[in-house]
């Protein structure tokens, strides 16, 4: 039997955090807009450590207003170590915040209209033509963690092959529960998926709807704000993307809201499955503290 000890060993994180059966819901990371620029070159491990001063001042700019940026290419290119300038680049903008999530696409020419790509404030338009058809990026960050190389590529060649609108992505977090993916417009995160459930999350995304299974939460809301969601969606049985808005209370609360006029108070505690977990392959352990949602209590 395995157990949540601290001497875990050097095996791979997504395989012990199947084993453990450790939590989806609430581990989304929280970034309400994306900016995803497609560099078809190496990735560094992280942005800032990027050899273009353009990306890493991209970066820089995206987390200063709001954004967060992603690296993609298409599934199946093999990246040459040496190519390291930024030509012809397209971008998808994105603002996940229901009741309208949007996606724009643009090109972008270098280095010089990189630095002039504007990062809209929250609830502005986006430049760009609106991108009609979902996104799913499944995230193949070798230099981050294995288990996004081994898995995640062979999701992402695997879905490409049957449905349109598949990137490779830079590190999205949650390593441990490879292969993960993001969808778009919406900005529901997804784990330990298979080809099969990442082509039903496109599916749904295309007919406007999220789907619950192996869904770690919205990118669009903190942590508790995720796992309140996916607790009402399991209750409920809304798919509905645009039915939900979360609205966070202090003292472990979220009220949750539909486009129905119903409404709920989610009170989410702290799981009895904390333990110490390796964040990713090889790392040391670190405390790790999934949320639940407790008790649902109907406002209306």
């Amino acid at each position: 039997m395995i157990t949540a000890s601290a001497n875990l060993g050097p095996g791979r994180c997504a395989v012990l955090a199947s084993a453990l059966d450790e939590p989806l819901a609430g581990t989304a990371p929280v970034a309400p807009r994306w900016v995803c620029l497609e560099v078809n070159g190496a990735w560094p491990r992280a942005i800032p450590e990027h050899p273009d001063p353009a990306v890493r001042a991209l970066g820089e700019r995206a987390e200063e207003s709001g954004w967060r940026l992603l690296l993609i290419r298409r599934p199946g290119r093999r990246p040459c170590p040496g190519d390291t300038t930024l030509g012809s680049s397209r971008v998808h903008l994105t603002d996940t915040t229901p009741p309208q999530p949007r996606t724009t696409e643009l090109t972008v020419m270098g280095p010089t209209e990189l630095a002039r790509l504007p990062l809209p404030a929250p609830g502005a338009d986006l430049p760009g033509t609106p991108v009609t058809d979902p996104l799913l990026l499944v995230c193949t960050h070798g230099r981050r963690d294995r288990c996004c190389a081994l898995e995640g590529r062979a999701l992402a060649i695997a879905v490409a092959d049957v449905r349109p609108g598949v990137w490779e992505c830079s590190h999205l977090g949650g390593h441990r529960f490879a292969p993960t993916a993001l969808v778009l417009p919406t900005g529901y995160l997804y784990g330990r998926l298979d080809p099969g459930a990442a082509v039903d999350a496109l599916k749904a995304a295309g007919h406007g709807e999220m789907q619950a299974a192996l869904c770690r939460g919205r990118s669009t809301w903190a942590p508790a704000g995720q796992v309140a969601e996916l607790a009402i969606r399991e209750t409920t049985g809304l798919r509905d993307a645009a039915a939900l808005m979360v609205d966070i209370e202090s003292s472990g609360q979220v009220l949750v809201s539909a486009w129905d006029g119903r409404r709920w108070a989610v009170d989410v505690q702290p799981s009895e499955q904390a333990g110490e977990r390796p964040p990713s392959c090889g790392a040391q352990p670190e405390p790790f503290t999934p949320l639940r949602a407790v008790a649902l209590t109907s406002l209306a």
